[in-house]
């Protein structure tokens, strides 16, 4: 049946409307700072907020809502209003808001002020586009605007070299996504003979209950996930986003908190084509874990703190593709909403570093440290295990689950760490057992709310495979090692070995130099403007 609200879905194109109009503005005033150009960008992001408040709660009283397609053959501007598409626009959009205001402030009197919040705007409206799309045309659209219009920001800063070499990498490893993506399309709507989205996934429903994926299905999800692990800067074409730092910090934060999530929404727009297909969720496996712990790894050894936060995002889209590999794809998309509020943040608060290093909690050197770390790793484990167990989360019903929170218990244990150092006080330990418990419970709340939202909106997530089983493993045990890493990193600056490791993880084992190479980085003429960007 038809909901009667469905055309009222098309009302959330008003977001990107507004922030396209904001970016046409600048033209009519080029070369001057004209204070009503900054003040369209400000409202166009509150009018896209607002449509995304709306469109949230539409979908939460009347559940999934899909408008007519404005175009011809199924092709064309067409809303899928349902918890993936409403969640993902109404986190973009608040990032929006916060970043473009951010930028209003940032950038006063610079000449080119009005043109980079258009720019802003515009890349906001195509991601927007990209989330809502209700058929395949309007998706693979946004999907390309979002990557030129990124494009335009990187560029904001011409003259400095390494800008342009970010750019020109992720020109590179765009095209190739945008080319995976588009055979994966072509084959999606060969197999299923409709372009409609949701006619894609009723499709895909029915064949998995069936005989399985055909073998051109099958393709589609392989070229889905690599145009997913493309998009998300995975290993070994991640090398364009550490050099994102170049441009000005209001792109940074909008690129990690918004647009390296597309890859990731991917796979979850598509999850009823790509949970059946053991092939694609291999490759996520695969390639999600090793981009995790080189990620992690080689974010302990940078000494620029954007370059860090950039390894760290890496880090964190492998994880969360590793999650899509598994199937749990409510946990992924909790991850993509956690991982964007607090990278937008990192970035826009990355000015205070200084004073956030001098008044952060440093391990004291000496024999204590070892056992320090065990107590508190003992004690996060049966802290998060109890309560799991106690929630109905128990390792042996749910193992997938209750491993990928093996993440938090590294948290865990670093808080509950830093109550053994100096003086012990019953105050404070009780005040971070406290924390560490509420810390705990929210994760299995959080966790619990995902699922919620997404009932009946995703997949099942399948039981796991001896493969994934290892895998899963492997990746726990190996964030693990990277927090056993990072405490004793201090004493390890003692060995030559740790030392010389160092250097070569600090140039990330020098697969972006292969990639500079590449594209011909090293044939660029070297910018005689500050390196550090504003």
């Amino acid at each position: 049946m038809t909901n009667s609200l469905a055309p009222a879905a098309l009302l959330a194109l008003l977001g990107p409307a507004a922030l396209l109009l904001a970016d046409l503005a600048v033209p009519l005033r080029r070369g001057t700072m004209s204070p009503a150009v900054l003040d369209a960008g400000r409202w166009a992001t509150l009018v896209a907020l607002g449509a995304a408040v709306l469109a949230a709660a539409a979908v939460a009283i009347r559940g999934t809502l899909v408008s007519p397609v404005l175009g011809w053959g199924g092709i064309g501007l067409s809303v899928r209003l349902d918890a993936l598409s409403a969640t993902l626009f109404l986190l973009v959009a608040f990032v929006g808001v916060i970043v473009v205001e951010f930028a209003r402030r940032y950038l006063a009197g610079d000449p080119g002020h009005a043109g980079f919040i258009g720019r802003l705007t515009a890349t906001l409206a195509s991601v927007m586009l990209l989330v809502l799309a209700g058929n395949i045309g309007q998706l693979f659209l946004g999907w390309i605007a979002a990557s030129l219009m990124l494009h335009r920001l990187l560029l904001f800063r011409p003259e400095r070299t390494r800008a342009i070499v970010a750019a020109r990498k992720k020109f590179v490893a765009a095209r190739l996504g945008d080319a995976a993506l588009a055979g994966a399309l072509v084959l999606l709507v060969g197999a299923f003979g409709s372009p409609d989205i949701g006619g894609i996934l009723a499709g895909a429903r029915a064949m998995a209950a069936g005989d399985g994926l055909t073998t051109p299905v099958t393709a589609a999800t392989l070229l889905l996930a690599l145009a997913a692990i493309l998009k998300s800067a995975q290993f070994p074409l991640h090398g364009w986003l550490p050099d994102v730092i170049e441009t000005p910090t209001p792109v940074s934060a909008l690129l990690h908190a918004g647009l390296i999530n597309a890859g990731g929404f991917l796979v979850l727009r598509f999850a009823d084509v790509m949970a059946p297909s053991a092939s694609a969720g291999m490759l996520l496996l695969v390639i999600g874990g090793v981009t995790a712990l080189f990620g992690s790894i080689v974010m302990l050894t940078q000494t620029s703190i954007k370059v860090s936060l950039a390894y760290s995002t890496i880090g964190q889209m492998g994880f969360m593709l590793f999650q899509c590999g598994l199937g749990a794809y409510p946990i992924a998309l909790l991850h993509i909403v956690a991982h964007s509020l607090y990278k937008a943040h990192a970035f826009l608060s990355s000015g205070s570093v200084v004073d956030l290093a001098r008044a952060s909690w440093v391990p004291a050197a000496g024999t204590r440290r070892a056992a320090t770390l065990t107590i508190a790793l003992a004690g996060a484990l049966t802290l998060y295990l109890g309560l799991g167990a106690a929630l109905g989360k128990s390792l042996a019903a749910r193992p997938a689950v209750v491993a990928l929170g093996a993440i938090l218990v590294m948290g865990v244990t670093h808080l509950l760490a830093q109550s053994f150092e100096g003086r012990a006080r019953l105050s404070v330990f009780i005040r971070t057992g406290f924390a560490a418990t509420a810390t705990t419970l929210l994760f299995f709340g959080l966790e619990w709310l995902a699922e919620l939202l997404l009932a009946g909106a995703m997949p099942v997530m399948r039981p796991l495979d001896g493969a994934a089983l290892v895998g899963l493993g492997l990746v726990v045990t190996a964030f693990a090692a990277v927090t056993v890493l990072q405490w004793f990193a201090p004493a390890l600056q003692r060995s030559r070995g740790w030392r010389a490791a160092q250097v070569h993880l600090r140039h990330g084992l020098y697969i972006t130099t292969l990639f500079d190479r590449l594209v011909g980085a090293y044939r660029l003429p070297t910018s005689t403007t500050p390196e550090a960007a504003r």
